[in-house]
């Protein structure tokens, strides 16, 4: 059993399980995580991923089990210094790209030029006068990943970060991930192209039905 107060991993489950009704999205997940490391999460649709990661991010509460993240298992307590970037982009349309940051920097009591600092650092303009309804698919997943950056978090989430995003403005993203790892920064990725992080990735967790099968080094198909 994990100790809540645990400092041997900075995300810690234990017979985690999740139910939705009478479908249960996570059967028994049992893993501990080292800070300081990128682990790109892989599966089929439905395997779990996502609903792991939600759980991580305190979004959905497990049903059984017990989790500890950066130490706690009140992850109301540490979601301040936690970044979730979800699968839908979760801003709003008919505000700029900065004024959308401006927004949710005031939440967290950072100044205007962080907002300006983390748009530059995901290549977009923060002069941009353009409403986020008018944004690029690709431009939007950018837009998305500086929001879930902004608090400078200690534990970063992304669920399908590089979707519908180009092949250049992927590999710039998969740059800025590689600098917040080398900074002491834990990321968990979620992604159906793993090999974009091969080159950066420190461990491949592989899921099905709602367990964790496999964890290896380097990208292959679980035999």
């Amino acid at each position: 059993m994990i100790d809540a107060q645990s400092s041997s991993g900075i995300v810690v489950a234990d017979g985690l399980i999740k139910q939705f009704g009478r479908f249960a999205a996570l059967r028994g997940v049992t893993a501990q995580f080292a800070a300081g490391k990128l682990y790109v999460i892989v599966g089929d649709n439905g395997a779990g991923k996502t609903t792991f990661l939600r759980t991580v991010a305190g979004l959905a509460p497990q049903t059984h089990g017990k989790i500890s993240v950066l130490g706690s298992s009140k992850i109301k307590n540490v979601r301040a210094q936690i970044g979730y970037m979800a699968h839908p982009s979760l801003l709003y349309d008919e505000m700029t790209g900065i004024e959308n940051l401006s927004y949710f920097a005031g939440l967290y009591g950072l100044p205007l030029s962080r907002c300006r600092e983390v748009m530059a650092a995901v290549k977009l303009d923060p002069d941009l006068e353009r409403p986020i309804g008018q944004y690029s698919q690709g431009m939007r997943q950018r837009m998305s990943l500086a929001r879930a950056i902004l608090n400078d978090p200690k534990l970063l989430l992304l669920d399908e970060p590089f979707s519908n995003v180009d092949l250049r403005s992927a590999h710039e993203m998969v740059g800025l991930l590689a600098q917040m790892r080398d900074r002491g920064k834990t990321l968990f990725v979620v992604t159906h192209q793993p090999g974009l992080l091969e080159s950066i990735a420190d461990e491949f967790v592989w899921m099905e039905a709602g367990k964790i099968t496999r964890r290896t080094p380097h990208l292959q198909v679980p035999q």
